[in-house]
């Protein structure tokens, strides 16, 4: 299967050579130039491992032993053989990501990844060793380097913001262990993380950095496909179960509501549907920095304003990467991607064509929920559905509810829930009762101790372990200090 960039149909290369590369040479995101056609029927009775195989093997045809991949990838790594089970709480159905080892939506992705990019590095015949680098707002941090911790032939180095994640989150990562794993703060917050990371690539040549040590670039982030396409896999299952339950009839549609800041976990949604799923509306959840709701209302997207640091900072982005993904699908017109993407670079704005407005709004909706707005909804949903969420995943709700009450659209609605609420254990106590203990981990313990929801294993103990990773940088030193790894 041949892909492209975003930004130009020149840049062609196989399946297998995109998930390599992570970014198009052009600074774009790599396309395929036809979607696969996939039997959504038979792929909706096939159990998960299956329904992985399949999905995953029609996006990345050139990545062969798809089977043996998938099953090394989950097998034993995650909570349930299900590993994206979804809950009915008597209003929404909650799809719950966060059962893998890193207790992220990011899981799902990045234990398939380095499965991925080994082997189409052994198929391309690709001697020299893999350097990943990766901007995390959070989540894909851990999840990233567990995936990758002692992957031979690759290295993997993942930069966070400074302040800018929990403490929950920041202990995972510093206390990686692994030969081949780094971790460092950028003093910023992520959006400069991920710029600097984009510069990094912009400054290869032929894939390698020079003055480095000759390992080739690739990227764990969602800009690279192979972390993308694994993705599409939970809205067949979430689907699969809502047939199993008699809760719809094949063919009915379902409406998904997506906590979302890079824009990848919701355009999973939106390939899925192009790949046959009966998706109805794709409902485009954001904190306070709302400049997906913006966007997707007006058609003008708009970096130009602070970045609210909020209790759900996995979402805390100005600049959604993803979203380029967006606008090529539905206009198939690489030169105005590449142009709307140049006047954000150098404007810190675009305003896209009406008619592509029109399409966007058609599987589109959008809607933002501050972090009083989380709290709440922690709180409500806890007290009438008995069900304990995360942050980003009430931010979900929240905006789920705004949409039917907006529209009415009695259609299912599955919520995507995107990590466990002890990531963030100081927000969501503080949803449930007046806490003025400042140790997020005891915080995490009082949380079991209210609700009765067991802390996950991989989080217990974080505290006594020791950091390993306790650099900081300016922001501008991310190039030099990628070139001595």
């Amino acid at each position: 299967m041949l892909y492209h960039s975003t930004r130009s149909r020149q840049n062609v290369v196989d399946s297998a050579q995109a998930v390599l590369n992570g970014l198009a040479p052009d600074g774009g995101l790599y396309v395929p130039a036809q979607l696969p056609c996939l039997d959504v029927k038979t792929c909706l009775q096939e159990n998960t491992m299956a329904m992985a195989t399949r999905i995953i093997g029609a996006m990345l045809p050139d990545v062969p032993q798809m089977p043996e991949l998938v099953s090394k990838a989950y097998v034993g790594k995650f909570e349930t053989e299900e590993l994206t089970p979804t809950v009915d709480t008597g209003k929404f159905t909650v799809l719950e990501l966060f059962r893998g080892p890193t207790s992220a939506f990011k899981d799902v992705a990045l234990c398939m990844l380095p499965q991925l990019l080994t082997k189409a590095k052994s198929v391309k015949g690709m001697p020299e060793d893999i350097l990943i680098l990766t901007a995390t707002s959070g989540d894909t941090g851990k999840a990233a380097l567990a995936g990758f911790q002692d992957v031979e032939g690759v290295k993997i180095c993942v930069f966070y913001p400074h302040g800018g994640v929990s403490a929950v989150q920041r202990a995972q990562m510093v206390t990686q262990e692994g030969s081949n794993v780094t971790v460092c703060a950028v003093e910023g917050n992520f959006d400069d993380a991920q710029t600097g990371v984009k510069n990094i690539f912009a400054n290869a040549v032929d894939g390698t950095l020079p003055g480095g040590t000759g390992a080739r670039l690739s990227t764990a982030n969602s800009i690279n496909i192979g972390r993308l396409a694994p993705q599409i896999t939970y809205y067949f299952k979430a689907y699969a179960d809502l047939l199993k339950r008699g809760q719809i009839a094949m063919g009915d549609e379902v409406n998904f509501s997506v906590p979302t800041g890079n824009f990848g976990d919701i355009l999973a949604g939106y390939l899925a549907k192009k790949l046959g799923l009966p998706v109805g509306k794709l409902i485009c959840a954001s904190n306070a920095n709302n400049v997906l709701t913006d966007f997707i209302r007006t058609g003008c997207y708009d970096r130009r304003r602070p970045l609210h640091k909020t209790i759900s900072p996995s979402m805390d982005i100005l600049v959604s990467s993803n979203l380029e993904r967006l606008l090529y699908f539905m206009s198939q017109d690489t030169d105005l991607v590449a142009g709307l993407m140049a006047q954000l670079n150098t404007d810190g704005h675009y305003q896209v064509p009406g008619e592509l407005l029109k399409e966007i709004q058609t599987e589109f909706w959008a809607g933002c929920c501050d972090d009083e707005g989380a709290r709440q909804t922690i709180g409500k949903v806890f007290r009438e559905q008995g069900y304990l969420c995360d942050t980003h995943t009430a931010t979900g709700w929240a905006v789920a509810e705004e949409y039917v009450s907006q529209t009415g659209d009695q259609r299912p609605m599955v919520v995507l829930s995107t990590a466990s609420p002890y990531k963030f254990p100081a927000a969501v106590l503080s949803a449930l009762e007046e806490s003025n203990e400042p140790d997020e981990f005891k915080q995490m313990e009082r949380l079991q101790e209210l609700t009765g929801v067991p802390i996950p294993g991989n989080l217990q103990g974080l505290q006594q372990k020791k950091e390993l990773h306790t650099g900081v940088i300016p922001k501008d030193q991310m190039l030099p200090f990628v070139t001595k790894l």
